[in-house]
């Protein structure tokens, strides 16, 4: 018999290798992907955001070309939470700015739902400079500590 055969020299079939529960598992994780779209909806919403993270990442990491180089661990450590000290601070800016922009909008009398929130990220970091080249020309005018927001002329009807 050619199972016992293949057996005999170790090949394991997936179902021996996982066993029956485990396999109705996953049958049952597949039937419900493919015939529910909004769970997967959901799960490439999530793999955007972990992506979205990740880019970050290496746009602030860059001039390593996304490379540690140190050779001690401890080394490597410092240099990795460095990079998540200032991941998070970006994240951190961006969040306190978008929350000054729909307090602004809400103010003009804007409704802006909780579910158009839900989509807005702040892991943009277009408008950071990340080159190191700065400009210490002339001082920015703060109001109560934070630059002022950058208002188009029209804003578009949001949500």
């Amino acid at each position: 018999m050619p199972g016992s055969r293949l057996a005999a020299i170790g090949v394991i079939t997936i179902g021996t290798w996982l066993g029956y529960p485990a396999l109705t598992r996953i049958f049952h994780i597949m039937i419900e992907w493919y015939s529910d779209p909004a769970l997967r909806r959901r799960c490439q919403a999530g793999l955007n955001k972990g992506e979205a993270a990740h880019k970050l990442k290496r746009a602030v990491f860059f001039h390593e070309r996304g490379e540690i180089r140190d050779r001690s661990f401890e080394s490597q450590a410092f240099r990795a939470s460095g990079l998540n000290l200032v991941v998070s601070a970006i994240i951190h800016w961006n969040t306190v700015y978008l929350g000054r922009a729909v307090d602004h909008l809400r103010h003009q009398g804007r409704i802006i739902r909780p579910e158009v929130l839900k989509h807005v990220s702040p892991l943009s970091w277009e408008h950071i400079n990340l080159t190191g080249t700065y400009a210490w020309g002339e001082q920015p005018v703060l109001i109560d500590g934070f630059r002022p927001l950058r208002l188009p002329k029209t804003l578009a009807r949001a949500a």
